[in-house]
């Protein structure tokens, strides 16, 4: 069960803040405060005043919280190795909410355009096949880009994005290589299985759509299988690690600041 705290926030925010102004214009108005202590010291009045009481502290700190996770930043955990070794699974990661247009929280509905995902960004948004679910991969074409994939090497309007070293990505696996990729000058790391065959395929990306694909090639569920990503189902630009643990594991406190290419 995904739980939406953004519309969890947004129905705090209203309850809060109407208990908030109804005790204040209607229930209290005009009240001296011995006026009101004194109505508040017994039955319902006193039940009220406790509502009311905590309205007033709740108000102020969920309408913050709204304001910051819904149009500043948002924290992230990363769930699985799709983006392996860009990022590790247990990395809690901050999100830019307002890279790609400020957006209603809860809603989702862009009422300010801020910019448009560019190559080689790692976004999350949505996942169009249920969208209560958030995903994280890397943009690899945009509007009207022809995406190419010919032997595990990207072609970007026919444009060659050049591959360079190899080297095995942990003892043991040999055949897990890992390589530089240069995205159209977003240069990351990307992995490769041997053993896995090519899934070779040649898309146009249409308008407010983008094509994603996992850094972790052989092993990630993205545009190859699902399709294109809804300009409407983008929620931010990925920046920074702020954290890296697993259940039943320490911190992997190295991971503290690493900056998400």
């Amino acid at each position: 069960m995904n739980i939406d705290f953004s519309l969890i926030l947004v129905i705090a925010v209203f309850v809060t803040g109407a208990i908030w102004l109804l005790d204040r214009l209607i229930v209290n108005r005009g009240k001296t405060q011995e006026e009101i202590k004194a109505s508040a010291s017994t039955g319902i009045r006193s039940l009220w005043a406790m509502l009311a009481e905590f309205s007033h502290f709740l108000f102020p700190v969920v309408l913050i919280v709204l304001i910051l996770r819904g149009f500043i930043a948002e924290p992230f955990r990363i769930p699985s190795g799709s983006m392996l070794p860009s990022l590790e699974v247990g990395d809690f990661i901050l999100v830019k909410k307002f890279s790609y247009g400020i957006r209603l929280p809860a809603w989702n509905t862009k009422i300010i355009e801020t910019g448009r995902p560019q190559r080689g960004d790692v976004i999350v948004f949505r996942y169009p096949e249920d969208p209560s679910i958030d995903y994280i991969k890397r943009v690899v074409g945009v509007p009207g880009d022809k995406v190419a994939y010919y032997d595990k090497v990207l072609y970007i309007n026919d444009k060659r994005m050049e591959q360079v070293g190899e080297t095995v990505y942990r003892p043991g696996y040999d055949h897990i290589v890992r390589r530089t990729e240069n995205l159209s000058g977003v240069v990351h790391d990307i992995l490769e299985n041997k053993m896995y065959p090519a899934r070779d395929f040649v898309v146009t990306v249409p308008e407010n759509k983008y094509f994603v694909m996992g850094d972790n090639r052989d092993n990630s569920r993205d545009s190859r299988f699902w399709g294109f990503v809804p300009d409407e189902n983008l929620v931010g630009h990925a920046m920074v690690v702020w954290l890296n643990w697993e259940l039943g594991e320490w911190p992997r406190w190295g991971r503290i600041g690493t900056l998400i290419d």
